[in-house]
């Protein structure tokens, strides 16, 4: 039963990292966020997104708060791995 709650939560961590990765690339595509897919990674990366974006200042133009996010997600993952085995 814990490994299955692992392994889902290992899954959903796999595709919030891919939600982040598309909403960086579809920033500089839709940088207004006018097209659909746009707006609805939006909603999902968001909840982790502006309390990084708090802590964490831009550098230039550029927003480093997803580049922390993923590599959040990553160790979290890491972390949950390790409790598989």
């Amino acid at each position: 039963m814990a490994e299955t709650v692992l392994r889902i939560l290992l899954t959903l961590l796999q595709l919030l990292t891919f939600a982040l990765i598309g909403r960086a690339i579809l920033s500089w595509i839709d940088p207004r966020g006018g097209w659909a897919i746009t707006r609805v990674l939006a909603d999902i990366t968001e909840p982790i997104m502006a309390p990084l974006r708090r802590v964490i200042p831009p550098i230039g133009m550029i927003d480093i708060s997803f580049i922390v996010a993923i590599i959040l997600i990553q160790v979290l993952e890491r972390l949950l791995r390790q409790a598989l085995i």
